[in-house]
């Protein structure tokens, strides 16, 4: 199959999956299409998939990532402070980490908001139906919502990167408070730690909780990198050899940067 035919057919799979949406029209535009696809996958509910639908979602999801080119860490310039530290403005679903943290809720089961531009939903769909499988199997396990400040693990699927942590940061509303600062430090040093567990080298932080949690951009710059900069300064044998920032706003890369310096 082409793309196209990829994308028609998944659709057509995911409407009968899912009847309620099956009236919605086909649009002839690509980009348009696109968008149906990612809604729907974004609605559909935790379960397994049919062989056939992964392998035809799996080549679609791959191609759509090599088309929009896969970064590779050894590319990034590193921080003149800390060889270890990197700043890199961009979408997190193309980075070839080892792990890349997605800012999850506390159902750990993504978004269910068709097309919403948050870091959960975009992350989601990239890595395919299997990550909120994967995440609804873990959720079960454990029986109740995630705590603030901790992290879980799973495959990172389709995604250039091997697996996804997944966190949920502190909610704000009205002023950083001292506990705040805590829950969102807590987030970075529970993932790293996680990935010092897992043996890996290369990990790709978002800008946890900075979105539709409400913690202040400028608040949450100088608490991520000096959660970092304390877990490597007090873990000397950490394998970690590569930590990026990863920015999607000019805002946040200056507050970033700034922290960095």
């Amino acid at each position: 199959m082409e793309q196209e035919e990829r994308r028609i057919w998944l659709i057509r799979q995911l409407q009968k999956e899912m009847p309620d949406y099956a009236g919605i029209p086909l649009p002839e535009d690509p980009e348009r299409q696109w968008q149906l696809f990612r809604g729907l996958c974004n609605l559909r509910p935790p379960r397994k998939a049919s062989r056939e639908f992964l392998e035809v979602q799996d080549a679609f999801l791959q191609e759509m990532t090599r088309e929009k080119g896969i970064i590779a860490l050894d590319d990034l310039e590193p921080s003149p402070v800390d060889p270890r530290l990197f700043l890199w403005q961009g979408d997190i679903t193309r980075l070839q980490a080892d792990a890349i943290v997605n800012a999850a809720n506390s159902q750990l089961l993504g978004c269910f908001r068709p097309n919403h531009n948050c870091i959960d939903n975009l992350i989601q769909t990239m890595a395919g139906v299997q990550l909120r499988y994967a995440c609804w199997e873990l959720m079960e396990e454990q029986g109740c919502p995630e705590p603030t400040g901790r992290a879980k693990i799973t495959k990172g699927y389709n995604l250039p990167a091997r697996y996804v942590l997944h966190t949920v940061g502190p909610i704000v509303q009205g002023k950083v408070t001292e506990r705040d600062r805590q829950l969102l430090a807590s987030c970075y040093r529970s993932c790293l730690e996680m990935a010092d567990a897992a043996g890996l080298r290369s990990i790709a932080f978002c800008c946890i909780s900075t979105g539709v949690f409400g913690y202040p951009p400028e608040a949450a710059a100088p608490v991520a990198v000096g959660a970092v900069r304390e877990y490597l300064k007090n873990h000397p044998a950490s394998a970690l050899e590569k930590i990026v920032f990863d920015v999607y706003q000019d805002r946040d890369k200056i507050l970033y940067g700034r922290a960095l310096d």
